[in-house]
């Protein structure tokens, strides 16, 4: 149900904000805003939207008081869109700089594109859910078995936690898991498209393993998902998860791409090997064209005394963490035992302190 309200403090700090006083544009975001079933904010007046300016997790500003904005101050957030009915106003776009909007939509063209945003409202908790990915410097190198324990690390912690595999010729991280028999979606049955993709219906399909969702590959013909398909589900993902861990390919292709930038940070597993750091320095240097944040896990022992710190500055890139030997660890995966699900050994105690480094809500049992 959507709601008018005409003055006094922001009733549901979370829905978005409607500052207009024109009714034919106002009706129109109305009906989008009851299509995308969410409920708005409207101020007629611009001096009572200071508190729902600031908290509101969208600001749609209506053309006709753009100007009015602009002059009252208020301080310039992220999420402003500003609406307008003519197309042929090109005074718009200054009006648009002034008052900090980040994008201009005229009805009804934008339609779609504005209940999509209002919809994500919705879904929406603070920034949204932390985005991490794994992948191995060499191929073996346990950036699989990392992505995993991390996922099931938050999990255990009683976060919405999405685990996303993103290797098709990994052989299936439900495997890993032990999902390969529960009932949802792989990526072959999965076609979001370049469309908004609802993070409840996508958590709903798909194999869950208590707090863990999963989505994986099957053992089909399938080996590619499309770029636009990848991002729409990893935004789906961070607006209805508190984590999202994606496991990557060594070969960055353009779905890897999609991922890493959407990534906070992103961990490359490397054996302390000489031959594997080697081969590290080609999938950093393209991770690094992607990613804003990448850090080095080196996997011990190793065969020929080469520290963590030799990995590291031999990569260029800064030391997340050691992994050292747990035994059980290989009879386990082979059992779809998922590793670091009890909470102890060298795995769990990595993935605890790499989790520590993000702000991620902490939840009761």
């Amino acid at each position: 149900m959507t709601r008018r309200d005409t003055g006094g403090e922001l009733a549901a700090p979370r829905r978005p904000l409607v500052v207009t006083q024109d009714e034919g544009l106002l009706d129109d975001v109305l009906r989008l805003a009851s299509a995308a079933s969410m409920t708005v904010d409207v101020r007629a007046d611009v001096g009572t939207a200071r508190a729902a300016w600031v908290s509101a997790p969208m600001v749609i500003v209506g053309s006709d008081l753009v100007t009015t904005v602009a002059r009252t101050g208020l301080p310039r957030r992220d999420g402003v869109v500003l609406v307008g009915l003519d197309l042929d106003d090109a005074g718009v776009w200054q009006r648009a700089v002034e008052v900090g909007a980040e994008h201009v939509v005229f009805l009804p063209d934008g339609e779609h594109w504005l209940t999509d945003r209002i919809a994500d409202c919705a879904e929406l908790r603070g920034a949204g859910g932390v985005l991490l990915c794994t992948i191995g410097g060499r191929g073996g190198a346990g950036a699989s078995t990392l992505a995993v324990a991390l996922a099931t690390t938050a999990a255990r912690r009683h976060l919405r936690t999405m685990l996303v595999d993103a290797d098709p010729l990994g052989g299936g991280l439900d495997l890993v898991v032990g999902s390969e028999d529960t009932a949802g979606l792989r990526w072959p049955q999965l076609d979001p498209g370049r469309g908004r993709v609802s993070g409840a219906a996508l958590a709903e399909a798909l194999p869950r393993v208590g707090e863990l969702t999963v989505l994986s590959w099957d053992r089909s013909d399938v080996l590619a998902v499309p770029p636009e398909s990848m991002d729409a589900v990893l935004a789906a993902g961070q607006r209805s998860c508190d984590l999202v861990v994606v496991d990557l390919p060594r070969a960055v292709d353009e779905s890897a791409r999609a991922a890493l930038e959407r990534s906070a940070t992103t961990f490359v597993v490397v054996p302390a090997e000489v031959r594997a750091t080697a081969a590290a320095g080609r999938v950093c240097t393209a991770v690094c064209v992607a990613a804003r944040d990448v850090r080095v896990v080196v996997r011990g022992p190793s065969p020929s005394g080469l520290t963590a710190r030799d990995v590291t500055q031999a990569l260029g890139l800064p030391l997340a963490g050691e992994l050292r030997p747990e035994p059980g660890l290989a009879v386990a995966l082979e059992r779809g035992e998922a590793p670091a699900r009890r909470g102890r050994g060298p795995l769990a105690r990595l993935c605890t302190a790499l989790l520590d480094e993000f702000t991620l809500p902490a939840r009761a049992a």
